[in-house]
């Protein structure tokens, strides 16, 4: 059964880091792009940081570039989020999901397998 699982989140001030990570299972890890998407309270689901399948090129929300850095670990199905100088808009619901196109499109109609999401809260 495909599943992906993240993990990493909770509660930090601002200025401070945090790694999530999205390991899965029961598929082919590296023939999916994966990107990270958030949703605070009260907005939509929003693109963070997406690495591609093809290339493992990398794209950022404009909101987080210079911030947030994303890499994949294929040898451990394994996608990791660092996020450092967190402010509190950065509050959210982080989900991964995969989709088979080769290159980053950070849409959600787009992916067709999500986790579950880990909640991240910077506050002071």
């Amino acid at each position: 059964q495909l599943q992906l699982v993240e993990s990493g989140g909770g509660l930090v001030q601002p200025g401070g880091s945090l790694r999530l990570s999205c390991v899965a299972s029961g598929f082919t890890w590296d023939y999916y792009t994966i990107s990270w998407f958030r949703q605070a309270p009260g907005k939509e689901r929003e693109g963070v940081s997406c690495i591609s399948r093809s290339d493992g090129s990398t794209d950022h929300a404009d909101s987080v570039k210079g911030r947030f850095t994303i890499s994949r670990d294929n040898a451990k199905n394994t996608v990791y989020l660092q996020m450092n100088s967190l402010k509190p808009e950065d509050t959210g619901v982080y989900y991964c999901a995969a989709t088979v196109q080769t290159m980053c499109i950070m849409t959600p109609p787009w992916y067709d397998y999500w986790g579950q999401g880990t909640r991240v809260t910077v506050s002071s």
